[in-house]
């Protein structure tokens, strides 16, 4: 099983060794797209006109459900970050000055260029008259070489070193990047300065000295019992914060937040979940005290279901000396009634005094906010979902409007459809229109990331899909819908389709059906991942993680995430509200968001097989419960390809023959791997009780099985 450490080795080949050079092609995509469309060449030339990219990763600070994520290795892993950075920056510095060749002797020199240099020198002391002395008469190297040794100084981390001979933002090697830039241009240099001095000045603006911005996670149900061990700890005779209403907590946080005062003292340990709680904010502490806060991503509250989840962030900011840095608290809206309720959660945060104030102080009008597409898919199914997380972006945006703030939104998206995966401009271009305020982040997870940019060229294409796509959206105005009927329409599809998903998954023998019809049990066991497969180790529904849940039912080729109810919500639709369903068919064509769902769900229903379904589904022990559920599940299916045919205009044979295609090629192997899977889940289940060691030895074949059968289908959660 990979370790946290394996997970951030792998990263950090994509940070250092892919992005940077996959930036610097996109950078020149775009640049030759703009000039040979003819736009002014003069309004994209230089970094502070391209768009701003920036990476961000959550391994070694995503403490959501993973037990292995300690204060020391978030420490270790902004560290590292850090150190990666600069070592970046410096390699593309020495590649710099060894293109810059240009002699004094052909060259003029502006005074004041000589004089920048010679001061640097000096301020250098002995290193700098070094760095001189290598090429006397090439000035442009010998302001590189300076800026070198600043940079090498800087890499020592000396704290006990003068300012002036380190950087201590990034900022001010940009200045001094582009002040070189400025003397290039002045010799005529323009090409040397866009070819060679370019990619440097945009690995400082978008790697800056921290490669990428660590976010940081953690559940709202963890940060109650972190406070009540606090507060047990600070001598409150009522510490049992989890058992409080909303009201108590209000008022207790609205008062505790006028004062500055810590709970306890430096270093007291108040218990288990507070003690690591605040350990890692300890961490954030010493790492912004040192370097600022521009490596630190985001406070992520998942589970964020009121008000004070947010504001509760802020007192353990304050308990650290954190409350009035520039770290985002951002609200994870991940169920269907949290989806509901974000709106109003939203307006209180963003009018709270605090959180204006940090507003103020920080000089930014932006909120993010984080949209979970896995646990609101696994609530309410994938049609719910989509349009719940669709209006949920129109209120908010109109919300952040009122309040005067730019909402960033996060997307949380898997590799699967069922978690949000799929193509990025299609996903793009089903986002409401006028949601888009320029900024938008998203995540990439598992075998996605090296399906994207593994290869450098690969990679190359989906930033610039990315960002093209992002801009298509961002100029985009808000319009009304493309039939005023439309939200009560989408309004009563999802209230059919939500009552259709509650049927099985409310099902008394469902928990038995879905332990045994899929290998979820083998799952729990496989080596993917350093985090557990529950976030508490609880055997329920509720606590099983998204990524199990949608790669269990992939692995029994049910792929019902990724469909099930749509089928008999569409014909409930129509049959009830036959007009209802024809205009969604005139639209459908027209609508993003309609057609890209109904593509994607139909990719789902073609990539379901129904003889495997039936063979997995023998091993549910039980004949009565496999037989209801079998005949819920088969009539939805069927339905689903039939309403989805008849809304799309075009028999399936014509509008998917690539991915018919694909799947006929595939099958024969798959059928094969299947069966072979069936009869070692089988034996396995068989011999767990009468004879674990015989079962220990049987399920590394089994999790070869999962391995080679995920690479097959191309799919794992």
């Amino acid at each position: 099983k990979p370790t946290l450490q394996n997970e951030r080795d792998n990263l950090m080949h994509y940070f250092v060794n892919v992005f940077p050079e996959a930036v610097r092609l996109t950078d020149e995509r775009l640049y030759h797209a703009w000039n040979m469309m003819g736009f002014d060449p003069e309004l994209l030339q230089w970094p502070e006109q391209f768009p701003l990219l920036q990476f961000g990763s959550w391994i070694g600070g995503d403490r959501d459900g993973h037990p292995f994520v300690t204060p020391t290795f978030t420490g270790s892993t902004l560290a590292l970050h850090r150190q990666e950075a600069l070592k970046l920056i410096r390699r593309s510095l020495v590649e710099l000055a060894a293109r810059l060749s240009f002699s004094a002797q052909i060259n003029p020199t502006h005074s004041a260029f000589e004089a920048a240099i010679q001061e640097r020198a000096e301020i250098l002391g002995a290193e700098g008259e070094e760095a001189l002395e290598r090429n006397r008469l090439e000035p442009w190297r010998q302001y590189i070489n300076l800026m070198i040794v600043r940079l090498d100084n800087t890499i020592k981390n000396d704290q006990q070193a003068e300012r002036a001979i380190m950087y201590g933002k990034p900022t001010e090697l940009s200045d001094d990047l582009k002040y070189l830039r400025q003397h290039l241009i002045e010799i005529n240099a323009h090409r040397a300065a866009r070819q060679y001095l370019f990619p440097v000045e945009r690995i400082v603006q978008c790697f800056g000295f921290h490669l990428t911005k660590l976010d940081i996670r953690q559940n709202s149900a963890y940060h109650e019992k972190v406070m009540a061990q606090i507060l047990q700890k600070a001598g409150y005779t009522d510490f049992d914060y989890g058992s409080w209403s909303e009201e108590e907590r209000l008022a207790f946080l609205h008062d505790e937040l006028k004062s500055n005062r810590p709970f306890v003292i430096w270093d007291t340990s108040c218990g288990p979940e507070a003690d690591s709680l605040l350990g890692y904010y300890r961490e954030l502490k010493s790492y912004a005290k040192r370097y600022g806060t521009e490596g630190i991503g985001s406070i992520i509250v998942s589970m964020t279901r009121s008000l004070s989840d947010l504001l509760l962030v802020y007192l353990f900011l304050r308990e650290v000396d954190l409350l009035d840095s520039a770290i985002p608290v951002v609200p994870l809206l991940e169920t269907i009634d949290d989806l509901e309720a974000g709106g109003n959660i939203l307006e209180n945060f963003l009018n709270h005094p605090v959180t204006f104030d940090r507003r103020q102080k920080n000089n930014t009008s932006v909120q993010e906010v984080m949209l979970g597409y896995s646990d609101s898919n696994k609530d309410g199914g994938i049609f719910t979902s989509r349009w719940s997380i669709y209006k949920a972006e129109q209120n908010l945006t109109e919300i952040g409007e009122r309040c005067g703030v730019k909402l960033c939104f996060f997307h949380g998206r898997g590799g699967s459809i069922s978690r949000g995966g799929g193509k990025i401009h299609r996903f793009l271009d089903s986002m409401p229109p006028g949601s888009m305020s320029g900024q938008v982040k998203m995540t990439v997870q598992g075998e996605t990331i090296a399906n994207q940019f593994a290869n450098r060229l690969n990679a190359t294409y989906n930033l610039e899909v990315f960002l093209a796509g992002t801009a298509r959206q961002a100029m985009l105005k808000r319009t009304t819908m493309h039939h005023p009927n439309l939200p009560q329409i989408m309004d009563r599809l999802i209230g059919f389709a939500q009552a259709k998903y509650r049927t099985l998954l409310d099902h008394p023998g469902f928990i038995e059906f879905y332990n045994q019809a899929t290998p979820i049990d083998v799952l729990e066991q496989s080596k993917i991942g350093s985090r557990p497969a529950r976030r508490t180790g609880k055997r329920s529904l509720e606590d099983l993680r998204s990524i199990p849940w949608v790669f269990s039912w992939s692995q029994a080729r049910f792929n019902l995430t990724g469909w099930f109810s749509v089928g008999t919500a569409l014909k409930q639709l129509k049959t009830t509200y036959p007009e209802d369903f024809t205009i969604l068919k005139e639209l459908v064509d027209q609508w993003s968001f309609l057609k890209y769902r109904l593509i994607q769900v139909e990719t789902n229903l073609l990539n379901a097989d129904q003889k495997i379904m039936h063979t997995f589904a023998d091993l549910v022990t039980d004949k009565s419960v496999r037989d209801d559920l079998m005949k819920i599940i088969l009539e939805d299916y069927q339905e689903g390809l039939t309403q989805i045919g008849d809304l799309m205009h075009h028999p399936i044979t014509q509008r998917r023959q690539t991915r018919l295609e694909n799947i006929k090629l595939r099958g024969s192997a798959l059928d094969a791997l299947h069966e072979i899977q069936i009869k070692s889940i089988s034996q396995w289940r068989a011999l767990k009780d009468t004879d674990p060691e015989a079962a220990d030895r049987l399920l590394p074949k089994l999790l070869l099985l999962v391995n080679a059968l995920s690479g097959g289908l191309k799919v794992t959660g």
